[in-house]
């Protein structure tokens, strides 16, 4: 049969000046411009084809090594009042701002970013197909796809070349049809979209975080503070997280020790709260529906307008950097359609309650003690 074409269209966020913004919002809300970072390529599948799914998606399944341990593990969150957005947005085109108290109440998260190893027992038990394998493609890195790859690639978004959507790249293969997650069992999978992502969370019991869930988990107990643990990107010249260094996108030093995605376990917990990556790594789908118009008005348990065309997506991801796309920051966010994925987009759950399967996990953390041992101080 001739294989079907899909018909991209890449849509790009007005994202403000990203490629030069260094962190000043005077430099950053560029309203009027029409240059894009690539924070939001979006897959709009009113154009495509109907599309027979990759037919040995069923058939290819990675082994979980044994020495790959379960990361389903959920933290406890209390209920807390917190200051949501920010008087102080570096994109306010975003809806960084304004500030607003906002309740949230007490909820349970994924202490890591979902894995591939714990997606392929998903798929596994489920025979789940991902809309990245039905549609075909889906968007990759330039850098880390292969030349022989490349050679078929037409198209990539204009604003921000480096992204290209590629033949053959799911969550099996994520920087396209000849790379595996075989040696990256215990890394975020990705090449998920929000659908995708609902789906995982049905089957593990468990819901996608709110918005406001998700930036209360990341700012802990801290107020006003850029990231999880305070203002220091890299407190003590130790890494927190895993963004990109060097000049993007021509050079990457990697020097957290990653070029691409890490390990969900990898660096140190980053806040009060026990929680792993939920800044850098990769991006995270969020519940809400995108919107940009808030009040100061204070809120309890928000969940975001009832209807909407994207989706809401927090913590940003290994390509990130602060003079090119500064988002990994806890009051920062982006957006993209929930039928998009990238080689950079994941997720983590959350639930009102504990799962009962997870009731014996003696790594369950029932309540947040607020002691000074455990409290993530500022000037780390």
């Amino acid at each position: 049969m001739e294989k079907l074409v899909c018909v991209f269209l890449l849509s790009l966020f007005l994202c403000t000046s990203c490629e030069t913004c260094d962190g000043d919002s005077s430099q950053c809300d560029g309203d009027s411009k029409e240059e894009g970072c690539g924070c939001k390529v979006n897959r709009d599948s009113t154009k495509y084809s109907s599309n027979e799914h990759n037919e040995k998606a069923d058939e290819q399944h990675v082994n979980i090594p044994s020495d790959i341990p379960r990361t389903n593990e959920m933290l406890f969150i209390e209920r807390g009042t917190f200051t949501m957005g920010t008087d102080e947005p570096v994109f306010p085109v975003d809806g960084e701002g304004p500030a607003r108290k906002v309740t949230v109440y007490g909820f349970y998260l994924d202490k890591h970013e979902v894995s591939n190893a714990e997606f392929q027992r998903f798929v596994a038990e489920t025979k789940y197909v991902t809309e990245a394998e039905s549609f075909g493609n889906s968007f990759c890195l330039e850098n880390y796809v292969s030349e022989e790859v490349l050679k078929n690639v037409t198209q990539s978004v204009a604003a921000a070349p480096w992204w290209v959507p590629i033949n053959g790249a799911d969550w099996r293969h994520p920087n396209g049809p000849d790379s595996s997650i075989k040696d990256i069992m215990d890394h975020p999978v990705v090449h998920v979209s929000w659908n995708d992502a609902v789906k995982y969370c049905e089957w593990a019991g468990k819901r996608l975080p709110t918005e406001a869930e998700f930036e209360r988990a990341c700012k802990g107990n801290l107020k006003s503070r850029l990231f999880p643990w305070g203002n220091k990107e890299e407190p003590k010249g130790k890494h927190w997280m895993n963004i990109w260094h060097g000049k993007f996108p021509s050079e990457n030093t990697a020097n957290d020790g990653y070029h691409t995605t890490a390990p969900v376990t990898e660096f140190p917990e980053q806040n009060i709260f026990g929680v792993k990556n939920i800044i850098g790594n990769v991006w995270e789908w969020t519940q809400d529906w995108w919107e940009t118009k808030f009040t100061p008005t204070p809120k309890k348990n928000p969940k975001g307008p009832r209807f909407g065309t994207d989706k809401v997506k927090k913590g940003g991801s290994f390509m990130c950097h602060k003079n090119y796309c500064y988002r990994y920051r806890c009051d920062a966010r982006s957006q993209n359609t929930p039928d998009s994925s990238a080689v950079n987009l994941g997720f983590r759950c959350a639930s009102d309650t504990l799962p009962s399967y997870l009731n014996d996990i003696n790594l369950v953390q029932e309540e947040v003690l607020l002691d000074e041992d455990n409290i993530v101080k500022e000037e780390l």
